[in-house]
């Protein structure tokens, strides 16, 4: 309140600051949003192939270690597609009736 009339004790123009404060306000907000987002995905994909080795820890395999290697290299591209699917389908599911 140098001398300027006005009541504002920070100087300079209150709309700016408000509108300065209201756009760092929406950055934050979008880069939270952006994080939430980048956990959510990380999130899926770890339950994903934590559902993914629970069942391959289920299949019997037999024959050489070739053989086995090979029955679970076929299964895993069945079931990590799947549990991918699954866990987004929850987590979608969950979002919206949590809003």
């Amino acid at each position: 309140m140098e001398g300027s009339g006005s009541f504002f004790p920070f100087g300079g123009d209150p709309e700016e600051l408000l509108g300065a404060l209201r756009e760092f306000a929406e950055r934050q907000a979008e880069s939270v949003q952006d994080a939430q987002r980048e956990q959510f995905a990380t999130l899926t994909l770890n339950t994903a192939v934590e559902l993914t080795a629970a069942a391959l820890g289920r299949i019997a395999v037999e024959g050489g270690s070739d053989a086995q290697a090979l029955a679970l290299r076929d299964a895993m591209r069945v079931l990590f597609p799947e549990a991918v699917a699954l866990v987004s389908a929850a987590r979608q599911g969950f979002m919206r009736q949590s809003s």
